[in-house]
């Protein structure tokens, strides 16, 4: 895949979509961590619909794939444990969802695109043949970044409007990748790692928006995180050996199950499953935060967090490995609520929340399913989103 200056302006002009930036996430500087509170969309329904889902009065959801059967209205075959995703806009009013495969043996990612009106129009793979495909995230420039979750892991770079073939990507470094948000203002990714004993990363390319080469550097936290008073500072990581044989003679921070990763307006935000906290690092500034903190609050609804994105009201929306198997907001006044739940599906997970372009659809997966079986589903959520 070639990133010449054409073909990013035409992908930045056509995946405007890749990056929902909201009105400016937690305008109340470093404030106390969240609490549970009220959903902005009222309580969910005490049932579930007819795809055991329970949602707020106004929304419905629909089922856009299952693991091993063909994608309604195309011919292509759902792939298996469907993880982490993201929309993409196209030029024709349409958007594409890309979904990985957290298979460790054929892994990769596929994609469905829609049209205008929410239509599905074609279904297809837009990488194959790689290693427990977890999470990502999407690039400014309208590319899909996929991340294989083993210790010797690589980001591989997607086009997902076409299928294809992805282009690994060495100098995002050799480890457990779990996702990347890339900040278009500071020029830089940060990628988070899925071991107990994991850490913090940032890469600054030699030649933006290229990866074919850069810096790659691991955190280190100063200062009182819950306070809103933490800094950071990074040491270099050598991208041609694996991560974890050159950390224990650095002096950088472990982060406890890094998962989920999202930038909006000039914060990344992340979360970390070992202790269920949501974290936001300001680039700008060097700031560090936590955000949510479940031993804070221990009757919040919100447990084994995971997967993250951001609305266009500015919510952050984070999904549940486990728990009670539910989505969590949590709104910029710092209250977390559930917004739905899914039933039946223990023993999966929650994977892969992405908005449409426009903001009124959220797509998901439950990894394995009813009863944590195996055949994962993916779902669409529609309604009054604000």
């Amino acid at each position: 895949m070639r990133l010449n200056r054409r073909h990013f302006l035409h992908l930045s002009a056509v995946g405007g979509g890749a990056l929902v930036l909201g009105p400016g996430f937690w305008k109340k500087a470093y404030a106390a961590p969240a609490q549970p509170g009220p959903c902005p969309y009222g309580a969910i329904s005490g049932s579930a619909d007819v795809n055991g889902v329970r949602l707020p009065a106004g929304f419905a959801s629909r089922i856009i794939a299952r693991t091993g059967e063909v994608v309604p209205g195309t011919g292509y075959t759902w792939h298996g444990n469907p993880d982490g995703g993201a929309c993409f806009a196209t030029g024709d009013g349409g958007w594409v969802y890309t979904s990985n495969s957290e298979l460790p043996v054929g892994g990769g990612v596929s994609a469905v695109r829609f049209d205008g009106g929410g239509n599905v129009v074609s279904a297809y793979r837009i990488l194959g043949n790689t290693v427990s495909n977890c999470a990502g995230g999407p690039t400014p420039w309208g590319t899909w970044l996929s991340c294989e979750e083993w210790d010797g892991g690589h980001v591989w770079e997607c086009d997902p409007y076409n299928p294809s073939q992805g282009v690994r990507r060495s100098a995002l470094g050799t480890f457990a990748h779990e996702a990347v948000a890339v900040d278009p203002e500071g020029r830089r990714l940060y990628l988070t790692e899925d071991r107990a004993n994991g850490r913090f990363y940032r890469f600054t390319p030699s030649n933006w928006p290229s990866l074919a080469s850069g810096t790659l550097e691991a955190a280190r936290i100063s200062g009182d995180a819950l306070a809103g008073t933490a800094s950071l500072s990074w040491y270099r990581v050598s991208a041609s050996l694996p991560a974890w044989l050159q950390l224990a003679g650095l002096r950088t921070s472990a982060f406890n199950g890094g998962e989920g990763c999202w930038y909006d307006s000039g914060v990344v935000y992340f979360t970390t499953k070992g202790d269920n906290r949501v974290w936001a690092h300001t680039p700008a500034t060097g700031r560090m935060e936590i955000l949510y903190d479940d031993n804070i609050y221990p009757d919040s609804p919100l447990t084994g967090v995971d997967n993250v994105t951001v609305s266009r009201s500015g919510d952050l929306y984070v999904v549940e490995d486990g728990g009670d198997l539910q989505i969590c907001i949590i709104t910029p006044d710092r209250m977390v609520a559930p917004f739905l739940q899914i039933e039946g599906h223990g023993g999966s997970e929650i994977t892969g929340p992405a908005f449409s372009p426009d903001g009124h659809r959220l797509y998901f997966s439950s990894q394995r399913g009813v009863n944590g079986q195996g055949q994962g589903i993916t779902f669409e959520v529609t309604g009054p989103f604000r």
